[in-house]
């Protein structure tokens, strides 16, 4: 058996972070992913749990790109008037940037933390690194 999903697509709306009851944080969200013949869109319900969640609402907002590769998952509910619906959705399992790095929030974050705080930033060249001679110590 086989579940996995692979999209690519932009966030309809800025992800929000919540947390269960039982403190795990989770987000929804949509992604607009363009379909490769007729021009037409689909618009894709995603799921993403604990550090995942946490990565996507804190790096990415509305219209930025993303690829999700996750599984898909069915839900059953009833709605509103007591009718039965079944949810289909992508469970992220791993996110990527996809978008230039002019629109990265995580590069705008990175960029201003260089700019506040030199000293994170190396100046080492690679003659400033001395050779290890004999390397059976090392647990590699």
């Amino acid at each position: 058996m086989l579940n996995c999903a692979v999209i690519m697509g932009r966030l309809t709306a800025t992800p929000e972070l919540k947390t269960t009851l039982k403190g795990i944080s989770v987000t929804t969200f949509t992604v607009a992913v363009n379909r490769s013949f007729g021009g037409e869109t689909d618009f894709i319900n995603v799921v993403a749990w604990r550090n995942t969640a946490e990565f996507i609402t804190r790096y990415f907002e509305k219209g930025s790109m993303i690829a999700i590769t996750g599984s898909i998952q069915t839900r059953k509910y009833e709605d509103g008037n007591g009718n039965k619906r079944t949810a289909f959705e992508v469970v992220a399992n791993n996110v990527s940037f996809c978008g230039s790095k002019s629109e990265s929030k995580f590069n705008a974050e990175m960029q201003e933390l260089a700019n506040s705080r030199p000293e994170y930033i190396s100046t080492a060249g690679p003659n400033d690194f001395d050779e290890i001679e004999d390397d059976d110590d090392l647990p590699f």
